[in-house]
């Protein structure tokens, strides 16, 4: 059996977009609508207001379970409307 290799980043590759609140820089790819991709940096990871507050929860054992930061959310919808992270899949 042969492997296929995985060219997804090679015909699409991560983009940068920054939060507009804390200036955190993170890679992304949006593969359709419902699903997106984004790979973290430590420097993103210790600017992200919302990561920060998640861990500090944590600490005091009520939690710490991190989905996603709103405030990247909207900067990454922001750079779709904008053009600047392409859908790939636009079916809905």
């Amino acid at each position: 059996m042969t492997v296929r290799p995985d060219i997804r980043l090679a015909d699409s590759p991560m983009v940068p977009v920054t939060c507009e609140r804390c200036a955190a820089g993170v890679e992304v790819r949006k593969s359709s609508w419902n699903q997106t991709s984004v790979q973290w940096t430590a420097s993103a990871l210790s600017r992200c207001e919302e990561r920060c507050s998640a861990s500090q929860l944590a600490e005091n054992g009520r939690g710490g379970l991190f989905l996603a930061c709103s405030a990247l959310n909207r900067s990454i919808v922001d750079a779709v409307k904008a053009g600047t992270v392409p859908v790939l899949d636009t079916a809905l």
